[in-house]
């Protein structure tokens, strides 16, 4: 039995992954802390976990924390993580971050994206990109985990398979994406307010999105040449879900169902991915899963491909992706805690 702490249970993201670890045969919740006024039992922030946890929930001492957990999950506000991943490394924890601030490899591209100079510099390098559908075998081996963003575990997901096959025109990969509010984080801001998002759609950070960096960097790394995507993200009045509509340009002829094989290859042996063949994902089929549904419409008269893909922002795109690594990390079957 693994003993794992969660640094920022009070957010989504945290309330998530004690949800999951509840029900996870090797994992041990020992540790939880969020930025709270005063320690407080975790139940009495989420009153229904009664008698299924008895934790009190502490702010933050991360010298006591360490002789608390062997696994420390960071679900902590972008610009947070650095301050307290390195303590845990030097202390030989294993640490999954599920901010964004180890995910980007270029120092410089953190600073113009996240508007902070990164003070860990040394541990980037070490941070494995945690999407194991691309990068298993180095999860395994690592102890230190850049868990994805939401958006770019969509997108990755939704492009690789074509990109490897090289059935895709680098120079004009669209993403249109389509987020729940959760996807923001637990906070008080007018922006999200019901008053404000209730019966409205709207589009926002149109190509200046600060998971675009994170999308291309991997694009690029994949395709082993520099890549630019449009990204147009969207906000729409509910919870959690995300739909993005991918558009890629297809270079050579191809049928659809040769584009189908290829990408149910690609994901033959993933547990969490499932590609639709005659027909498309939606909200409702990955609603609190940690699958990614993946749908693929070819219009051969233009060259398009069309890929819908489709994750739960929380599960998926965060606090599941995070167990799954988890899991990996381990050695445990990759669907413990999952399904």
């Amino acid at each position: 039995m693994v003993r794992v702490g969660i640094i920022g249970a009070s957010g989504y993201a945290g309330e998530e992954l004690i949800k999951i670890l509840l029900r996870h045969p090797l994992a041990h919740i020992s540790y939880l802390s969020a930025k709270i006024d005063k320690e407080e039992n975790i139940t009495d922030i989420f009153p229904y976990l009664r008698s299924r946890i008895d934790l009190k929930c502490e702010i933050l001492d991360a010298q006591k924390a360490i002789t608390k957990a062997d696994v420390f999950f960071l679900a902590l506000p972008h610009t947070v993580s650095f301050s307290i991943a390195p303590l845990l490394l030097s202390h030989k924890k294993k640490v999954i971050d599920l901010s964004a601030d180890y995910r980007i490899k270029d120092v410089k591209t953190y600073k113009e994206w996240y508007g902070v100079a990164h003070t860990d510099k040394a541990n980037i390098k070490k941070a494995v990109y945690g999407l194991p559908e691309l990068y298993r075998e180095k999860i395994k081996q690592t102890s230190f985990i850049a868990n994805p963003g939401c958006y770019p575990t969509a997108a990755l997901l939704g492009i690789a398979p074509a990109l490897v096959a090289g059935i895709a025109n680098t120079d004009s990969i669209i993403i249109d994406a389509k987020s729940g509010v959760t996807g923001a984080g637990r906070k008080a801001s007018l922006a999200f307010f019901y008053a404000e998002i209730n019966e409205s759609l709207k589009a926002y950070k149109l190509n200046s999105h600060q998971h675009m960096p994170e999308i291309e960097q991997e694009l690029t790394s994949l395709a082993r040449k520099k890549i630019k995507v449009s990204f147009v993200p969207h906000l729409v009045p509910m919870n959690r879900g995300i739909l993005e509509t991918i558009y890629l340009q297809v270079t050579k002829p191809i049928s659809t169902q040769e584009i189908v094989k290829i990408y149910k290859r690609f994901y033959q042996k993933e547990p969490f991915v499932r590609i639709f063949e005659n027909d498309l994902p939606s909200i409702k089929s990955i609603y609190k899963t940690n699958f990614c549904d993946i749908g693929l419409k070819y219009d051969r008269e233009k060259h398009l491909l069309i890929v819908v893909s489709v994750i739960d922002n929380l599960l998926k795109g965060a606090a599941g992706q995070a167990v799954q690594n988890f899991n990996i990390m381990h050695g445990f079957p990759e669907i413990s805690g999952l399904l």
